[in-house]
């Protein structure tokens, strides 16, 4: 008894060991080496290329012609023809154009930041489950050597029974045979020889009786307290089979986590902070306005809608003439008439240039597709819009259901603890309900892994706000 009672304080005194692993550290690197993230940044950084480009005016020409024989002209003999010219888009062209490609720019830009948004939120999802994968390898490790305390308890007991049930026969029999003979000297003194007879066999057939008796209890108690052992036994081998699942389950789960941080796949993951409950900081419509105020996508596509804004002012200004401002440079040489030098000074004439775009539907038709592109961004916005409101309701729901889990199984845990206190301790005392005590341990893990994966679930719902909003929550 004493050692069943130091193996029942040893199970109920074993606290839980929290399990904690970085994360913060973890967003830094992958925001720094995710090549997919780089390709977005470097996206951004040649769409920003595109703004100088299109800022500038266009080269100036420079036309050049010789003559191979010189051109007899009254100034002289003409020797070449020099045309240099600059071309001026119509006011304010240049730049529209400027803000066109500043705002398909900015749109490239806000496609990184959904892109890092995502990276974020895969980071801290694959995070969440090798924290949840940890504590459950935790709880079931635990849960396993609460089962091997529990065979060594179920060996004790059917030790104890088998060694208890035969002392008890040798007593019953010592006690029939002291019964028999006090029986026989009272008859011996008061009937006789048959007297004495009759009760001598009397007494041998109680004491048989008694023996038979307690030699029955004792082979029904062993074989009770044998079948405790296996039932347990069981129980651990479905335990060690769970376990050895879990721990192969941490293979892809770190693979996948150290492919999103660009390193080899089979670096290992330390450990640095623990989950616990957690709600929102802010009012439910406060993070959907936020959604509908900082999403990167929306945001994306209000940049679209004002590049084609700008677009449609392009196509206006491309219906109007382009400027030419030049000089035509035309050198001469003397030329001798009646032997005497004549002309050769050279000629300097400014030049005007003048587009005239008399061809409309070219323009016109511009115009009309910037304005149904920018309808276009219009609707898709509208319809993103009805998404990520979709979205964001699903999420509330799934906050909801993890909040009401996470209180519930937490509830579970505290009552199936006591259930097990007062049952091991029923057991202790009289050896019974050794099956009952297995099913509430079987509840109790159940319950601690549901535990755990209700507070997952808030941080990975959490994190699907975040991505959302652009904003952090926790």
């Amino acid at each position: 008894m004493k050692k069943i009672a130091i193996i029942i304080l040893l199970l109920l005194g074993i606290q839980n060991i929290g399990f904690s692993q970085s994360l913060e550290e973890s967003l830094e690197i992958a925001a720094e080496n995710n090549p997919e993230l780089k390709a977005y940044f470097n996206d951004y950084l040649a769409a920003l290329e595109q703004v100088p480009q299109v800022g500038t005016l266009p080269d100036p020409e420079l036309s050049i012609g010789f003559f191979i024989q010189p051109m007899e002209r009254f100034m002289g003999n003409q020797q070449a023809d020099i045309q240099l010219m600059q071309m001026f888009p119509w006011f304010g062209m240049l730049k529209t154009q400027k803000d066109e490609a500043s705002k398909m720019a900015l749109a490239q830009y806000e496609v990184f930041q959904d892109a890092k948004n995502r990276l974020f939120f895969q980071v801290k999802n694959n995070w969440y489950e090798m924290y949840r994968l940890e504590e459950d390898i935790r709880i079931t490790e635990e849960n396993l050597e609460i089962l091997k305390q529990y065979e060594r308890l179920a060996l004790i007991r059917f030790q104890s029974a088998g060694t208890g049930g035969g002392s008890s026969s040798s007593g019953m029999s010592g006690n029939a045979t002291m019964s028999s003979g006090n029986s026989t000297s009272s008859t011996s003194s008061t009937g006789g020889m048959g007297g004495s007879m009759n009760s001598g066999s009397t007494s041998k057939n109680s004491a048989k009786s008694n023996s038979s008796m307690n030699s029955s209890a004792s082979m029904g108690e062993g074989k009770s307290g044998m079948s405790d052992v296996l039932r347990v036994r069981i129980e651990i081998k479905e335990l060690e089979n769970t376990l050895a699942l879990l721990r192969d389950s941490r293979v892809p789960l770190v693979a996948e986590f150290n492919q999103l941080l660009n390193r080899n796949i089979d670096e290992r993951v330390s450990p640095v902070d623990s989950l616990t409950d957690t709600a929102l900081p802010l009012e439910r419509l406060a993070i959907l306005d936020s959604i509908t105020q900082n999403n990167p996508m929306l945001k994306m596509l209000d940049a679209e809608e004002q590049a084609y804004e700008a677009q449609k002012k392009m196509a206006r200004l491309e219906g109007r003439p382009m400027l030419g401002a030049g000089v035509n440079y035309i050198p001469f040489s003397p030329r001798i008439e009646d032997g005497m030098p004549m002309g050769g000074n050279d000629m300097v004439m400014p030049m005007i240039r003048l587009t005239i775009p008399i061809y409309r539907k070219k323009y016109n038709a511009l115009q009309k597709e910037a304005e149904l592109r920018q309808l276009a961004v219009q609707q898709r916005r509208e319809n993103t819009v009805n998404q990520l409101s979709t979205q964001w309701s699903s999420a509330m729901r799934d906050l909801d259901d993890a909040n009401r889990r996470t209180r519930l199984h937490r509830e579970q845990t505290d009552l199936a603890k006591q259930t097990l206190n007062l049952l091991m301790t029923s057991y202790a005392t009289d050896g019974r309900d050794f099956e009952e005590v297995l099913r509430v341990q079987q509840q109790l893990l159940d319950y601690q892994l549901k535990l755990i994966a209700a507070i997952v679930d808030q941080h990975i719902t959490i994190a699907v706000l975040e991505n959302l909003a652009a904003i952090e929550l926790n």
